[in-house]
């Protein structure tokens, strides 16, 4: 199963949670203030072939370092 990471709408607390791909996080609560419902937020993934230390040549629309692993947007 893989893991995804939420972040809590109320106090911006993040954590991860093992769950099943068709699961969609709505009766999770955030462990820090109880609150329902966080927000699921988009994580990369490591591969055998990827580097995360060189500098990507184009820039990325979510992060600003383009250093994010998303593939360029064309």
């Amino acid at each position: 199963m893989p893991i995804y990471e939420y972040q809590c709408t109320q106090c911006g607390e993040k954590f991860e949670v093992i769950q099943s791909i068709g699961e969609d996080g709505s009766k999770l609560i955030c462990p820090k203030c109880s609150t329902q419902s966080p927000k699921r937020l988009f994580s990369s993934f490591y591969s055998p072939g990827s580097s995360t230390t060189e500098p990507s040549e184009t820039s990325c629309p979510t992060c600003s370092t383009g250093t994010c692993g998303l593939p360029p947007m064309m």
